[in-house]
This record gives C-alpha cells, sequence and structure tokens, in this order.
C-alpha cells in the first residue's frame, strides 16, 4: 500500500466512524421509542409481558425490565421467599477406569478413604440466589446443588410415575433417502447418479431440481459437502443467524412442516454446522427433511455414491443384529431406537426401565458433564514444547457400557459411609455410584488435576491442582477411586453425600451389537479391494461410532436451548418464553429454554457413568493384556498440554500399546520440533491439523 492508498483509506475509515454514529444514535431513539411504547402499553389493566415481548422482539424477562409492572405475580414482592429453582445444567466427562474393571486394586493403608472421629455432615444448603439480570454472568465459582436433608431429600429417591422405557410394539418405517452434493450437483438416488445445475442452492431451489427428477416419495435428503446455509454467511454476524434465514427464506410451493404421526419432530432445527429444515409442500401430504451428512461423519470429501454406499453398508451391518434396524435422520434417533429393541420382554425388567424422578435428573443434569476439555498454558508447559503429539481412545464410549446403574439409588450419608469396613468403601466405589465430596490436593502435588470442579459462569469446569487447594464437588466412582490411588500421590477424599445404584447390564447387549459392527466394518475398511468400498465401509464405521456415542448422549436429555420459528401471520404461536432472536417480513426466529419432558428414555445416571469412567481413563488406565497402565498420569509432569474429550495432547510420544481394541489409544498425530505453546483452543487445533498430517505422511514415506 503506497502513501496515496494509505490517505485514501484514512478518509474511507473517518466516513464509516460517522456513519457508525448516525446509526448508533438512530438506534438509541428508536430503544427509547421502543422503550416508552412498552411502558405505556403496560398501563393498559390487561397488558401481559407475554403479549409484548414477541412484538417488541424481546424476551418476556426483558419486558418486566423495561416495564416491572409487568411482572408475574410470583416475581413481584422482592420480599417473598425464593422457590426451589432448577439446578444448573453442567457438563461433564467420560471415563473408562482399568481400576474400576473387575477387582483392582483395595482402597487400604495410605491410600484408605479418610475415616473422622465424627462423622463429616453434608455442607448446609446454599440458599436461592436472587436471578442474575439477562445476559450476566455470576461472580465467583458456582455453587452445585445438593440433596435436600431429611424427608424433602428423602422424596427425591423415587421413579417417575408411569413412565419407563419400553420394548416398542412397532416396526419403524425406512424413508427414501438421496443424496446430494450442494457444491457439485452430483444427485444419488439409488444406484442412479444425475447433476443438478444448482445456482443458489437455496432451500427453494434444491426442493424443485430434487422433485423434478426423483419420485415424490424421498423424504430425505442428505446434504453430503457444500453446506449451502453458509453461502451467505459473510453477511451475517453469527453462522447461526445465516442458517437460520437459509432454512426460513420463502420456498414457493413448500412450507414449514409441523409434524405428523408419532414424529415430534416440527419446524426447522437451527444448528451452526448440521442444521435440519423440515419441509411440507402446500396442500399435500408430502413431507421431506433436507439434513446434513455431516450429523453422521466427516465426509471428508467423498463422492455422494461412495456416502450412498456407506449407509447401505452400515443398514446391512445393523440389519445382520436387529433384523427391523432403520436407518433414521441422525445417530441419536437410530442409536435410541435400536437400544429400545434390546430391551427384555422377560425377567426383572420386561415391564421396563423407569425414568428417576425429576429431582434426581435435575441432580444429575447440572453435576455429572461429559467430556474432558482442558487445555494447559505456560507455566503449566514450557514457553517452547519440544513437540506436540496426539493419543485418541478408539471408540471409547464402548469401553464403558459392561455395567451401568438400575433401579432407585440408595442414598450414602457421610456418616453412613464412614462407618462402613475399608473393603465396603471400596466395592461402593468400584459400583455404579455418584458422590458428592470434599477433595484436597496434596502437598507438592505438580501433575494435572483429577477432579471437575464448578468454576466461574453458567456452565464452566476447571480442574483444580495447587497443592493444598480444598473444593466441593460431584464426582462418580471411577473418578473418586482414580484420586484416591493414582500413581503420584493419593488425594485426601471427603464423602458428603451420594446415590449408590444396583450394577446392571441395561446398554451391554447394545453396545456389544455395535462394536461387532463397528468391527466388522473397520476390517473391511482395511482389507477390501476396491478403493470406493473401503472408503465406504471407514464411513460406516464412523457411523456405527457416532450411533453409540450421540445415543448416550441422548440418554442424558439435558434442558437445553431450542431454537425455531413462527409466520409473522402467527405471531401468537410464539412460546410465551421465548426470546426473540430475530424476525423479518415473513418470519419470526425465537429461542428458548425446554424443561424435562417427560421422556420415556430420560436415563441421565446412565450417561453420567460412562462419562466418569471415560474421564478416569484419560489419567489412569490398566492394559490387562499387556500388564501395563497408560493414560496422563503415566507421564513426566508438565508434559500433558491439553485433554479433549478422548484424546491427550503430550509433549513427547509413549510407548503405550494399541490393540485396536475400543479404549485404546491410538497415536493420531506428531509434530517434531520446538513449536509454540498454544495457549487458544484454536492455535491447539491448528497444530493437531498439522500433526495429524505430518504422521500421515511420515507413514506414507515409511510404508
Amino acid at each position: 500500500m503506497d502513501s496515496k492508498t494509505y490517505t485514501a483509506a484514512l478518509g474511507e475509515l473517518r466516513a464509516l466512524r460517522d456513519e457508525i454514529k448516525k446509526a448508533q444514535a438512530a438506534l438509541a431513539r428508536l430503544t427509547a421509542a421502543r422503550d416508552k411504547q412498552i411502558t405505556a402499553l403496560a398501563g393498559h389493566d390487561k397488558a401481559k409481558a407475554e403479549r409484548i415481548a414477541p412484538a417488541a422482539g424481546l424476551s418476556v424477562a426483558d419486558v418486566v425490565a423495561i416495564a416491572p409492572t409487568l411482572a408475574p405475580d410470583g416475581l413481584a414482592t422482592p420480599d417473598a421467599a425464593p422457590g426451589p429453582t432448577a439446578p444448573a445444567p453442567a457438563p461433564g466427562p467420560q471415563t473408562d477406569t482399568g481400576a474400576g474393571a473387575g477387582t483392582g486394586p483395595s482402597v487400604s493403608g495410605a491410600v484408605a478413604l479418610p475415616r473422622p472421629a465424627t462423622p463429616v455432615e453434608p455442607d448446609p444448603q446454599p440458599a436461592a440466589a436472587a436471578p442474575a439480570a439477562p445476559g450476566m454472568v455470576p461472580a465467583g465459582p458456582r455453587v452445585l446443588p445438593s440433596i435436600p436433608a431429611g424427608p424433602d431429600g428423602d422424596r427425591w429417591f423415587t421413579h417417575t410415575a408411569n413412565l419407563a422405557s419400553t420394548h416398542p410394539n412397532f416396526t419403524q418405517q425406512t424413508r427414501s433417502t438421496v443424496f446430494l452434493d450442494a457444491a457439485t450437483g452430483v444427485l444419488v438416488h439409488r444406484d442412479q447418479t444425475v447433476r443438478l445445475e444448482l445456482k443458489t442452492a437455496t432451500a427453494a431451489e434444491i426442493l424443485h431440481q430434487v422433485f423434478h427428477v426423483v419420485p415424490e416419495g424421498v423424504e430425505r435428503i442428505y446434504i453430503t459437502g457444500g453446506d449451502p446455509w453458509h453461502r451467505d454467511a459473510e453477511r451475517y454476524p453469527y453462522l447461526k443467524d445465516a442458517v437460520a434465514a437459509w432454512l426460513n427464506a420463502p420456498a414457493e410451493g413448500w412450507r414449514t412442516d409441523t409434524g405428523r404421526g408419532r414424529d415430534r419432530m416440527a419446524g426447522h432445527f437451527v444448528h451452526a454446522r448440521n442444521p435440519v429444515g423440515r419441509y411440507q409442500r402446500e396442500n399435500s401430504e408430502q413431507h421431506v427433511e433436507i439434513r446434513s451428512v455431516g450429523e453422521w461423519f466427516d465426509a471428508d470429501s467423498a463422492d455422494p455414491a461412495v456416502i450412498r454406499d456407506a449407509f447401505v453398508l452400515l443398514w446391512k451391518a445393523l440389519r445382520s443384529h436387529w433384523p427391523d434396524a432403520v436407518v433414521m435422520g441422525s445417530p441419536s434417533q437410530t442409536g435410541r431406537d435400536l437400544w429400545t429393541r434390546t430391551i427384555p420382554t422377560r425377567g426383572q425388567f420386561a415391564d421396563g426401565f423407569p425414568v428417576l424422578s425429576e429431582e434426581l435428573r435435575g441432580l444429575l443434569h447440572a453435576t455429572a458433564g461429559q467430556g474432558r476439555t482442558e487445555l494447559l498454558t505456560p507455566p503449566a508447559v514450557p514457553e517452547q514444547l519440544p513437540g506436540l503429539v496426539e493419543y485418541d481412545r478408539t471408540f471409547a464410549y464402548a469401553k464403558h457400557t459392561w455395567k451401568s446403574p438400575v433401579g432407585i439409588p440408595r442414598r450414602i450419608t457421610a456418616a453412613t459411609f464412614a462407618s462402613w469396613s475399608e473393603k465396603e468403601q471400596s466395592k461402593a466405589l468400584f459400583g455404579c455410584g455418584h458422590w458428592r465430596i470434599r477433595a484436597t490436593v496434596p502437598d507438592g502435588w505438580n501433575h494435572v488435576g483429577l477432579l471437575s470442579a464448578p468454576a466461574p459462569g453458567e456452565r464452566a469446569w476447571h480442574y483444580p491442582r495447587t497443592p493444598g487447594q480444598t473444593f466441593t464437588t460431584w464426582a462418580g466412582g471411577p473418578e473418586v477411586y482414580a484420586a484416591l490411588t493414582n500413581p503420584v500421590a493419593p488425594w485426601r477424599i471427603e464423602i458428603l453425600d451420594g446415590l449408590l445404584w444396583d450394577d446392571g447390564k441395561p446398554l451391554d447387549d447394545w453396545s456389544k451389537k455395535l462394536k461387532d459392527c463397528w468391527s466388522r466394518l473397520a476390517a473391511t475398511a482395511d482389507l477390501h479391494a476396491d478403493p470406493q468400498q473401503r472408503q465406504a465401509a471407514a464411513l460406516a464405521s464412523r457411523a456405527v461410532r457416532a450411533i453409540l456415542l450421540y445415543g448416550i448422549g441422548s440418554f442424558a436429555q439435558r434442558p437445553r436451548i431450542v431454537t425455531g420459528t413462527t409466520p409473522r401471520t402467527a405471531e401468537r404461536d410464539v412460546p410465551t418464553d421465548a426470546e426473540i432472536i430475530g424476525f423479518d417480513d415473513h418470519t419470526i426466529t425465537w429461542q428458548r429454554p425446554t424443561d424435562f419432558a417427560r421422556d420415556p428414555y430420560a436415563h441421565p445416571e446412565w450417561a453420567a457413568a460412562i462419562w466418569s469412567g471415560a474421564r478416569a481413563s484419560l489419567l489412569t488406565m490398566r492394559m490387562r493384556e499387556d500388564d501395563t497402565y497408560v493414560g496422563a498420569l503415566h507421564t513426566p509432569p508438565g508434559t500433558v498440554v491439553a485433554f479433549r474429550t478422548d484424546a491427550i495432547y503430550l509433549t513427547q510420544p509413549q510407548n503405550w500399546p494399541y490393540h485396536g481394541q475400543p479404549g485404546d489409544y491410538l497415536l493420531k498425530g506428531h509434530l517434531t520440533g520446538l513449536l509454540a505453546a498454544p495457549t487458544t483452543e484454536e492455535q491447539l487445533l491448528t497444530l493437531r491439523d498439522a500433526g495429524r498430517a505430518a504422521l500421515t505422511r511420515a507413514t506414507a514415506g515409511g510404508a
């Protein structure tokens, strides 16, 4: 850039500055006018915040903040006693600990659970805090919920009436499916391939062109490449906004689907990367979904014909164990449907698996998380790393499904646990339990943190590791046992309260069948003579992994934020608790939190147990065949750079055995030479991708 261009660019920047000031002033005037109008409307004797909110493009809470007289009666009196509050959702990790399987080491001697002279009493219940203002993050660490003392807590220990997971008495209907690469226009329907001329790749154009060449009986369109919902992403501040605009753009002859029959899914699902568009032809019973194949696997630029072959191979593999198997729209739907078909029709659970009380489910949602995601930055690691090595656990969750909690849990108080013998304590920690504990990091500790604790923010977790630090948290039995028996130094753990279930195998049959499908498809991917079939089999094996992974996630049934759309002509249909996040001349886009639905397949206790086992196995896991241990705690201090769900990133390679079995650590990437330690997730992912590419080149060169 020369001086003249530089001077001209400065002039343009000043002009933009002035335009921004004018726009900000105009926005301030409009906002003031809107607030004044809301205040005026609030004076009407029948005014309701839930009616005013969608008209104003605000949430009900925002309207009440502007006009406090519109607050519901229960919120209008600040002196009123606070009612029970739903526990804040909390993320969690997954873990399989070799020590947790079978007999394992006993809890004794220096690593015995502390047995205080007087029983440890649970911490007093924290007072309910006043709700934070919209958009504000609470200061200081979250306080995790606990079980009320006495009869109030005892009432939690039950099942939800008339709600259980039972074997289905119907067969899923297949849906005719086509596969479309939106970038190239290649469309595959059964064994036929055609090329569409997609100029804009809008939903309207895709629907029109697809049904110009395929029968109207097609009900699902998988997008295999091109991500058409991202084509105008540069026009929007967030990807989700671009996706919502693409889904909601007018499609002549079509309207947003409103659901049918057993299918409770209605309206579009707005997701930044893998959205679902649901459409119905006007004046017709023709329904169709537009979905991303990215829900199942990374397509790796595979041709749509190869991806169709992958789904055929997947279906055939599943049919070898489930004669009535149907590949549904997403892996989570498929996984849950397949699991229901393994529910026993005889024996103890012939009537199904009852769903826990809403209170216990809420407790598990708030205190049991999924995968451990943590980046350790200097000074925890050197400023310059001598290298970066990625180890990823193969099909990790499948390692942790052999035992799961069943029935109504028993409450184990601090006094009860302290009264047990060491053998009884050890047995309890080996069992299916979820424990409220007070943990203390040992003096001189110089390795990674072992247990998650609530951090400042709505859903954040961190892993304390400062010597002498004490914190209160919840953890599964595998993690507690790992903290007590780890190879570096035992942590001090005090049991404050806990849930202890009977051991069962509700997921074992389902998991074994999926593992067999995965194993056979993976073998085909290695051995088939046709490279296209090898690629298809590899994709199909990843799809099986997704079925198990997301099937487990579906049991958690966490309350979540749902995004939906409503036509402007039906403004009154916007849910009263929704926040308006966008609108145009035709459509209102909103989002709202969901509560715990009466879902007969809600079993957060199963997901929590698997996630706890997986988190523990990131730290230490016994390889029985090789009589050795692997995991982060079996590496030198200061060499762990990051954890990402099932993966560990280290500064140096390890001699860990790999047999291709679920739970084994696979060397997936290796960068050599001095590297600046990553300080952001983006930097870590950049190094990860470079390491995978480098390992692929090295492997190919040595072949």
